[in-house]
């Protein structure tokens, strides 16, 4: 067992979420990231992040499984829509985070005509 999981929470899962897994834990399935997700005999359910521990990695399905809006786990071989995007996690405070163009204001423009 890796030492990082006894002293940080932030890598993959805690000691006491190990243990819960191990002992009570039955696999459910695993989505395109890696993440492995697992419910007990009390219909509880938990992910163990592939990575570092991130909510915004879940995809919108098993977010679904995960909160007990659906019941059924998701299959990653479901065909989607063309018009729906990839998951992507929050990239927030990071140099991949989105930055809008700047527009500069032009005075001389107005949006609407005053009265006469």
């Amino acid at each position: 067992m890796n030492l990082k999981i006894l002293f940080t929470w932030w890598n993959k899962q805690t000691f006491g979420t190990f243990l819960k897994t191990f002992f009570f834990g039955k696999y459910v399935g695993k989505d395109e990231f890696g993440n492995k997700y697992y419910k007990n005999k009390n219909d509880e359910r938990w992910v163990i992040y592939s990575d570092n521990v991130e909510s915004t990695k879940i995809t919108s399905d098993w977010f679904m499984w995960i909160h007990h809006t659906i019941d059924k786990i998701p299959n990653n071989d479901e065909k989607k829509y063309n018009w729906q995007k990839g998951h992507k996690e929050n990239k927030t405070g990071t140099k991949e985070s989105y930055k809008p163009i700047k527009i500069k204001k032009n005075i001389n423009l107005k949006k609407y005509e005053t009265w006469k």
